[in-house]
């Protein structure tokens, strides 16, 4: 009776007010923002060292040891904005696998719609990826990259990038309530996203990986496209690489199942996170 009685009336994951429960959203986000780098003197630039310095040691390594970009045009620009993206994918999911047993003390004290936590932690990691990618704008544009109006595309490319990374955030979450070896599942399966996404190289590069890859592989499909979209127009596109419009399909279904069974698992689990924890 008791636990009936607790997955009716315990908090829920959205709570009954909406605006509530988006206002709640962004004051833990913004705060989370502001508290990061609160004290440090370079700031905010903190969080673009990570990417620069990441996609430094990975320019030099697979340009100038391994000759890995060469013939692709823009190969710099593509590395660094697919880094970047990559960079808010992992921050949205690993900071998603423990946010809520770093509120604890909250989710105990305070009754409020426990989504809004592992959301808040989304649009952190969204704000991190709108100024990162202001430096990914202006090295484009040092990089001899023409503005046109297909950059317009990243706009609902970074959305499903953001619907699977809060798909994934919120499935991780309650799952890391009950045990304690998703996280370190998770950052082996983050190692095999990156290497099986087109990070380092391009889709178009590996005609034998292309089909499997961006087929099946959500991150694969936008970083292709995002590469068609901002850098290189005349590069092969998802629907291209993934031999037909319609094999689109099965990307953007991933995304959509893995957004649905999170926001459905998350929501079957939240009244009794507290109890969990």
């Amino acid at each position: 009776m008791s636990v009936v009685s607790t997955r009716r009336h315990g908090p829920s994951a959205f709570g009954d007010d909406l605006r509530r429960f988006w206002n709640l959203t962004v004051t833990l986000a913004t705060t989370e923002f502001k508290l990061r780098y609160f004290g440090s003197v370079l700031g905010y630039f903190w969080s673009l060292a990570r990417p620069l310095m990441f996609f430094g040691v990975l320019y030099v390594v697979f340009t100038q040891v391994f000759r890995f970009g060469h013939g692709v045009p823009h190969y710099p620009v593509y590395l660094l904005s697919s880094i970047v993206l990559w960079t808010f994918f992992t921050e949205t999911t690993s900071g998603c696998v423990q946010c809520l047993l770093t509120r604890e003390g909250l989710l105990r004290k305070m009754r409020f719609p426990r989504l809004v936590i592992p959301l808040s932690v989304a649009l952190t990691a969204l704000f991190n990826l709108a100024a990162n990618f202001v430096a990914v704008l202006a090295f484009a544009l040092i990089s001899g990259v023409a503005v046109r109006w297909s950059w317009l595309e990243l706009i609902p490319l970074i959305v499903l990038l953001a619907l699977l990374a809060v798909g994934v955030g919120m499935l991780l979450s309650v799952l890391y309530v009950r045990f304690r070896d998703v996280q370190p599942i998770w950052e082996v399966l983050q190692q095999i996203l990156f290497y099986g996404s087109p990070i380092i190289y391009t889709a178009g590069q590996y005609a034998g990986l292309e089909h499997v890859a961006v087929t099946l592989n959500p991150i694969a499909t936008i970083l292709t496209q995002v590469y068609v979209a901002f850098v290189n127009p005349s590069g092969p596109s998802a629907a291209t690489a993934a031999g037909g419009t319609l094999r689109l399909l099965i990307p953007l279904a991933i995304i959509a199942a893995v957004f649905v069974l999170g926001l459905w698992t998350f929501n079957r689990e939240a009244p009794r996170i507290a109890e969990n924890l």
